[in-house]
């Protein structure tokens, strides 16, 4: 699955993956998505056809679509990170180099990983509510494109200014209530650029990982930086993170919402449930090109 929207050079990379599937002794189908289909229902189809293996081409939104067909299913996504964040492949440990990232996807290990339920939208990496969500949305495509994640840290020096919500949290039935900027929750723990959010996530835990953002002014967003950068664990007013199988979040009004990168209708709430084991990915083994 493709991304034309997405990919830089989509041609070129649409025959690199064909040379290399060949090579591998592999049957293959190029299939595009389109702002219809990001690629859900293309791989639901390819599954049915009795296709043994579905290659992500793009960004995390094409990941999430691919792996939402792909999810209790046997068939192993590859990813081959073609976006502007690229978590879940960060996450995972695959190459960023077009050649590596397919020598990893056809002739990588295979691995289990949970997923993650956002309102009935399946995603790999992170979901959110608040000023997070509305940093994806502003960040111009054109610019993504360019400058990769520094689009989102231009973004988010707009956003930085602004007044905290007041939200209403369950983390497996423990309220728990708080003024806040953006509440996220990942299954993975990084932001864009590589930096460490929530340093405690794994991708395999069963687990999903709570982050709470309430910085009240520029020295407040400092702190919370200087934490993202260190990869730190500690926690204070400004960051605080938990963990639960399911989050429940009620903001006093509307905000913002996004998973993985893709926006979802604005709302006052915001409900995650762990999906575990339910997705099988190919990962770098021993062997496969760094």
């Amino acid at each position: 699955m493709l991304n034309p929207a997405r990919v830089r050079g989509a041609a070129r990379v649409a025959a690199r993956c064909a040379a290399a599937a060949r090579a591998g002794g592999w049957d293959w189908l190029l299939a595009e998505t389109t702002a219809d289909d990001p690629g859900t229902g293309l791989a639901r189809d390819a599954v049915r056809a009795g296709a043994r293996l579905i290659v992500a081409v793009g960004g995390d939104g094409t990941v999430r679509a691919c792996a939402q067909a792909l999810a209790g299913t046997a068939v192993p996504l590859a990813i081959v990170p073609r976006g502007t964040a690229n978590l879940a492949a960060r996450a995972l440990g695959i190459p960023s180099r077009l050649d590596a990232a397919l020598a990893c996807g056809l002739t990588g290990h295979d691995r289990r990983i949970d997923l993650a339920a956002a309102d009935g939208l399946t995603f790999v990496a992170m979901a959110g509510l608040g000023t997070d969500a509305a940093v994806v949305g502003a960040a111009p495509a054109g610019l993504k494109a360019r400058t990769g994640w520094l689009a989102y840290a231009a973004a988010g020096a707009w956003h930085a200014p602004g007044r905290p919500a007041a939200f209403d949290i369950s983390l497996d039935g423990m309220p728990l209530a708080c003024r806040a900027r953006s509440v996220v929750v990942g299954n993975a723990g990084l932001l864009p650029g590589g930096f460490v959010l929530l340093p405690a996530a794994r991708l395999d835990d069963g687990q999903l990982d709570v982050g709470i953002l309430a910085p009240a002014s520029l020295l407040g967003w400092v702190r919370v930086a200087r934490r993202v950068l260190t990869a730190s664990r500690r926690d204070d007013r400004y960051l605080a993170r938990y963990r639960a199988r399911r989050v429940e979040i009620r903001a006093d009004r509307e905000m913002p919402r996004q998973a993985d990168g893709e926006m979802i209708e604005p709302g006052r709430s915001l409900t995650v449930t762990v999906l575990p084991a339910a997705l099988l990915v190919r990962v770098p083994g021993r062997g496969t090109p760094g």
